[in-house]
């Protein structure tokens, strides 16, 4: 899994039709393929990095093909246990022809060339066509943005729906075109005569048959086409394939490296403690019982933390907890978590019926609202929340003789190669980053912090040091999930129709429209939002802003429901009247749960509706409420990406983001009292164990095969509001606040 890298951005160069692609060779019979435009000539620094052989050259690889017949696909993601090499490589593998059972997977490394381009294209243009004269011009941009910001990034659901679809897929079919041209052009038929399949090329008139190798060498000295012809779904032979996870069987047998496992020669170990309020500083310490003890090295005042070294991590940690700390005053140390709420609803009420900031609006809300026949009103409210990955932040560097070299776990590799730049004070290209398996990520591990810290420290030793948080550590110094107060006004007509909806919350991060309903038919709506200051670190959490924003409409949803005396799944079919593919959705799960079929009493049914990162979810939740708490004892999944690109891959990050978001409603709770972080692990902040793992049964369902959505996030945000809508199917307690924890169900 670790990867070396050396080198910084080559001076950019003229744009070219050639380059919108890019390829390059490998000599001895092996091709290289890379994918979108890549300025000037990469080829001396990446050749040592994907195509290491005496003989070979290589420039802006995507895949290659080696003199065996082995197809590699080189991934610029990282995985972390959302399957994101295995359903890459089935795209690439697939549009190319090639051999399943010969594809190897190589992580890209931390490098500006492997920066995700059509991550920002995406989100900044998603459908954007251009001629294909103008492709490149348009492409460069995007990319010369793209590297401007460092985003080589793992995390928003981006990963199959723009680096699969855009990039990947491309890949895959520009190499076939290039080596059919080639093997055309040996045997002297026409290429429309040449078929490909299993990493073969044939043709089956002379009774001419290859494997690609054979061709790889003259493949790459064919002109690159700008638009491949990628393949329609019935021509699909490996997407659509539930195929086994490339990284699953290293780690059954132990042999998965991530970066908690670092292991460098001379190395010591670090423990380290921040200041328990965000914003203070190590004033003094007294470490004089931590200088007695066995094993420790170094005991260091960094400011903002204070860490020690030892030959162990455990003699490291004990002597970190015998350290006296006193930190300087901040303006966060009186704050506690009513004053924060307290603060929310002051804002939400200077806002009133027309302030904050207006996210969309259409028709006239206020007239809705006051010619209601029935008017409702609720206000919600969530928590801010730790990520609790079960790797614990950690990072190895070492510093020396004007290089650096950092060993992790990172969602953004060359954010972290930066970081530690940064850290140690030297230029970008004498940073080395070797990333890592992660161990659960969830927006955690893209951000620099722990980089840096490691880096600082091995900068102060001189030793390569492995610095390791403590469970107490990780939660106490978290970039959190943050809190927020929604509040709602919902007017229906005499037949129980939504003729208005107002919806005012604190603060939105991203995406701009987790808060927003386009596929509901709502006569007249209107959301704003007005900004709070937190003081708090925040950060991206599994699904951000829809982890919120599905618990709020979705609840509002139900009681709007409840008002109108209608059934929660019969309200919803009438608001998606005009949205097809999401009504297909709701039906899939409401008929996977026998929706109108009676159950035992004290149990309840809660269904609901999330679209996200391009991808309809609905849930229906089963809970018993006999005992004196909730058990979630069944959880139907219905579910349209668009595509379902490895199908048992898909499902299990719907389970997975399932146990997440259910540990969440259930549990999820960062407080603070006197400006501190109140939990420390996870008998303070717990989760989900597996008894309490309800049953899950999931459907997909391919809506829109050139639109593809997301799979590691869509399936968070309908858990919570589908389970409390189903508390209030079977108690008639109606829940607005989370985690149930807070709740009295006895």
């Amino acid at each position: 899994m670790s990867k070396t890298e050396t080198g910084s951005p080559e001076k950019k160069g003229k744009w070219t039709r050639r380059a919108f692609i890019g390829a390059g060779v490998v000599a001895g019979s092996a091709l290289v393929v890379g994918v979108a435009v890549r300025q000037g000539n990469p080829v001396n620094r990446l050749n040592p990095l994907l195509a290491n052989g005496k003989d070979e050259r290589l420039l802006n690889a995507w895949v290659k093909v080696d003199a065996d017949n082995i197809v590699t696909a080189v991934i610029p993601h990282v995985e972390m246990g959302q399957g994101v090499y295995t359903a890459l490589a089935q795209m690439l593998a697939d549009e190319m022809d090639a051999d399943w059972n010969r594809v190897r997977i190589l992580e890209a490394p931390a490098d500006m060339q492997y920066v995700s381009d059509s991550i920002a294209r995406d989100f900044l243009a998603p459908d954007l066509e251009v001629p294909a004269l103008f492709e490149p011009t348009v492409a460069g941009g995007i990319l010369e943005l793209a590297q401007a910001m460092g985003l080589q990034f793992t995390g928003g659901s981006y990963s199959v729906r723009a680096t699969g679809q855009r990039a990947m897929r491309t890949a895959g079919a520009a190499a076939r075109e290039m080596l059919v041209a080639a093997a055309a052009s040996e045997w002297q038929v026409p290429a429309g005569e040449i078929s490909t399949a299993n990493s073969m090329i044939t043709h089956a008139r002379s009774g001419s048959s290859a494997p690609f190798s054979q061709f790889a060498l003259a493949a790459a000295e064919q002109s690159l086409p700008a638009r491949p012809t990628l393949k329609t779904p019935d021509k699909y032979t490996i997407m659509g394939q539930p195929k086994a996870r490339h990284d699953i069987p290293e780690k059954v047998d132990g042999s998965a490296i991530f970066g908690i496992d670092a292991n460098v020669p001379g190395m010591k170990y670090a423990a380290v403690k921040a200041p328990p309020v965000i914003g203070a500083t190590v004033e003094s310490m007294d470490a004089s019982t931590a200088k007695t003890m066995p094993g420790v090295l170094q005991i260091l005042n960094m400011g903002d933390f204070v860490a020690v070294v030892a030959d162990g991590y455990w003699q490291a940690q004990q002597a970190l907890s015998s350290i006296d700390t006193k930190y300087s005053k901040t303006e966060g140390d009186g704050l506690d978590q009513e004053a924060i709420f307290a603060r929310y609803a002051s804002h939400l009420d200077d806002a009133g019926e027309d302030g904050g900031d207006s996210e969309t609006e259409e028709g006239d809300v206020a007239k809705g609202f006051a010619d209601a026949a029935v008017k409702v009103e609720a206000e919600y409210k969530v928590p801010f929340l730790a990520h609790a990955a079960m790797e614990p932040m950690n990072c190895t560097a070492w510093v020396r003789d004007g290089k650096c070299d950092v060993w992790s776990g990172h969602q953004a590799p060359v954010k972290a190669r930066q970081a530690a730049a940064d850290a140690a004070g030297l230029p970008f290209e004498d940073v080395t980053y070797h990333n890592a398996y992660l161990g659960g990520g969830f927006g955690r591990r893209a951000q620099g912090d722990y980089i840096a810290m490691a880096t600082r420290i091995a900068k102060a030793t001189g030793y390569p040091v492995k610095m390791i948080w403590s469970r107490e550590e990780d939660t106490a110094q978290d970039f959190y999930r943050p809190s927020a107060t929604s509040r709602f006004r919902g007017g229906l007509d005499k037949d129980g129709r939504l003729v208005s909806w107002d919806n005012i919350h604190t603060h939105l991060f991203d995406p701009k429209d987790a808060p927003t309903v386009p596929y509901y038919k709502i006569a007249s709506h209107k959301i704003r939002k007005v900004e709070v200051p937190m003081q708090l670190r925040f950060g991206p959490w599994r699904s951000v802003d829809h982890s919120q924003h599905g618990f709020f409409i979705e609840s509002f949803v139900d009681e709007l429901a409840h008002a109108a005396g209608k059934d929660g799944y019969a309200f919803r079919r009438e608001l998606l009247a005009d949205s097809p593919r999401h009504l297909k959705v709701l039906d899939t799960a409401a008929k996977m749960s026998g929706w109108d079929t009676p159950l035992p009493d004290k149990h309840g049914r809660g269904i609901a509706l999330v679209p996200s990162f391009g991808s309809i979810v609905a849930q229906v939740a089963e809970v018993d409420m006999s005992g004196s708490k909730p058990k979630v004892t069944k959880v139907y999944v219905a579910a349209d990406p668009g595509f379902v690109i490895n199908p048992d891959g898909f499902t299990a990050q719907m389970e997975s983001a399932i146990a997440y978001g259910l540990t969440a409603a259930l549990y999820g709770d960062i407080t603070l009292a006197s400006g501190k972080v109140q939990q420390s692990n996870f008998h303070d902040y717990p989760m989900l164990r597996m008894g309490e793992m309800p049953a899950i049964e999931v459907a997909l369902i391919n809506g829109d095969h050139q639109h593809l959505g997301g799979g590691g996030e869509p399936g968070l945000p309908p858990i919570a509001p589908a389970v409390t809508n189903a508390i209030f199917a079977a108690t008639g307690k109606r829940i607005r606040e989370l985690p149930l924890a807070k709740h009295d169900f006895a």
